[in-house]
């Protein structure tokens, strides 16, 4: 069953940040037969700031997932901005999720649970839930967490 992504993001008082410019030679979203991918999106906050810091040194896992929450948002920003309604989303397929973190942090499923709720609070818990890896990395501008996922389209 269909349904209304963009009325849901107003029914949970969901508020998207600026959807960001590529920063690089890539397309933020490329569709592809059913398919919509999406690059790798950063936390950007709605005055347009990022998220940064390491987890294990500068954040800890709440804050990490709180992180990986504002990338959703950045993602539906970017997906209406560079493809439009996100009603034409049938479903979430599959998540990777970066964690900026310490050697010792062991966390990063946990953080990028802030992604996945999001997604499962927007498109439903069936839908808004795919396969997922979830993996340390030292990331650009010392972002706190990147995801990049793709879509099923209707």
């Amino acid at each position: 069953m269909k349904q209304d992504t963009d009325l849901r993001i107003i029914e949970l008082g969901l508020i998207l940040p600026p959807a960001p410019k590529p920063v690089g030679v890539y397309k933020p979203v490329l569709v592809v037969d059913k398919f919509l991918y999406v690059s790798g999106q950063g936390p950007i906050l709605a005055d347009g700031t990022m998220i940064k810091g390491k987890l294990g040194a500068d954040l800890n896992t709440a804050e990490g997932k709180q992180a990986a929450r504002q990338v959703g948002l950045t993602m539906l920003s970017t997906i209406k901005v560079h493809f439009g309604e996100l009603k034409k989303i049938k479903r979430i397929v599959k998540v990777l999720g970066l964690v900026n973190s310490t050697p010792d942090f062991d966390s990063h499923p946990a953080v990028i649970n802030g992604f996945s709720e999001l997604m499962s609070e927007v498109f439903g818990e069936d839908n808004g839930i795919g396969v997922r890896s979830a993996v340390g990395a030292i990331l650009p501008a010392n972002i706190a967490v990147e995801v990049e996922a793709m879509f099923e389209l209707y």
